[in-house]
């Protein structure tokens, strides 16, 4: 839960909103919020409503695809290449698909 609450804070600060502005984004008092960043256990439904104000969304993410996200969200270059081969190999099967016949005699006709 610590670092979901951490990822809040981090969250709202890259934003440039201070704990009383979360009052007019989601409806709780500075004092609420600041409970709720710091030890709190807020329910789902709060969880949804902190995500909108922070212009976010709640995501349950498969373990094998945690460091793929977490790469992409800290613009990992390391990572960067894998995925471009990746997004290249689909875009080629793509292109087969809407059009087999390219490239089989060899040219770009």
């Amino acid at each position: 839960m610590k670092l979901l609450l951490e990822q809040l804070k981090k969250r709202r600060l890259a934003l440039g909103l201070k704990q009383k502005d979360m009052m007019l984004r989601i409806g709780v008092s500075r004092q609420q919020y600041q409970q709720l960043e710091s030890k709190g256990n807020p329910r789902l439904n709060t969880l949804e409503l902190i995500a909108k104000g922070l212009k976010s969304e709640l995501m349950l993410i498969p373990q094998e695809k945690l460091n793929i996200v977490k790469a992409i969200l800290e613009n990992d270059e390391s990572l960067a290449p894998t995925l471009k081969n990746k997004d290249s190999k689909q875009s080629d099967e793509n292109t087969l698909a809407n059009d087999p016949w390219k490239n089989l005699l060899g040219g770009d006709e």
